[in-house]
């Protein structure tokens, strides 16, 4: 008898349409088309319907990412959502069966501010397109980037960013920064922090592992958007971006790297903590 999982994806989208949430839906269900793999996932609205998962009833969980100022502003999803973040800290610290949690961009930032690794702060245009992203020396060794070149690519889009990294407060909590945003050696500015290992258990990004290219290419099509980026950057920069949705060595690796190792990896680690049944 196998080992069953049990996934929880909280959803941060604020009510708003997302790409997204199929996404992240997609890859849970196709790691549970694995053999050797049983179990379910369920979704949370946490910010519209104040809905948040019991920690001891699930194993594994997603964040996704989501719109606005990470910076709280007193809504009343905010504390349950920080406490959401330090019972699954301090439960880990505390107990031998580990809860898993991976961080997604308004995750990522929120997990940053509320542990007070870095500096949040609004970016002076908002990042957004198919993006190098590069390892540091330490993410060049990191299990769930394998595989990836450097720099590889990802679906960016974010108002805010993650800058100034508190070394110490970093090292004391056993944080590692494993990724930066792309080197723009014309721009006299810090360079955001784009992954972080917060734990064993814990990982998070500030982009999104899992776009797809049928969902960006739907998105990027909308006469909005298309008009929107060629205002902003240039028919070029949409051509390119375009292309750059049907290369294998774009986001489609990177949607095929790092959510799915992150998810194997925890099953791994779960199933040497649970005695499994025959």
């Amino acid at each position: 008898m196998y080992p069953t999982y049990k996934i929880a994806i909280l959803d941060m989208n604020a009510g708003q349409p997302n790409e997204g949430m199929r996404c992240i839906k997609m890859l849970v269900e196709q790691f549970f088309e694995n053999e050797d793999v049983k179990g379910d996932y369920e979704i949370f609205d946490v910010r519209v319907n104040y809905q948040l998962p019991d920690l001891l009833d699930y194993d594994i969980f997603i964040s996704s990412g989501g719109p606005d100022s990470p910076k709280p502003t007193g809504e009343k999803w905010e504390n349950k959502y920080f406490k959401f973040l330090d019972e699954i800290y301090d439960h880990n610290l505390l107990e031998e069966r580990k809860k898993y949690l991976f961080l997604i961009c308004h995750s990522f930032q929120l997990a940053c501010l509320h542990w007070k690794l870095a500096k949040i702060k609004r970016r002076k245009s908002t990042a957004f397109g198919i993006m190098p992203v590069h390892k540091t020396k330490r993410g060049k060794k990191e299990y769930l980037l394998e595989g990836l070149q450097n720099p590889f690519y990802a679906v960016d889009s974010r108002d805010y960013q993650v800058v100034k990294p508190k070394k110490k407060r970093l090292k004391s909590l056993g944080c590692t920064i494993l990724c930066k945003e792309k080197k723009r050696p014309h721009v006299p500015l810090e360079r955001a922090v784009m992954a972080i290992r917060f734990s064993k258990e814990i990982f998070g990004v500030q982009f999104h592992p899992e776009a797809d290219s049928e969902g960006m290419m739907r998105y990027f099509k909308r006469a909005d958007k298309r008009d929107h980026i060629i205002r902003h950057h240039g028919k070029r920069k949409y051509h390119d971006m375009m292309i750059h949705l049907d290369d294998d060595d774009k986001i489609l690796k990177t949607n095929r790297t790092i959510i799915p190792r992150f998810l194997q990896q925890a099953a791994d680690a779960i199933d040497h903590q649970t005695p499994i049944s025959v």
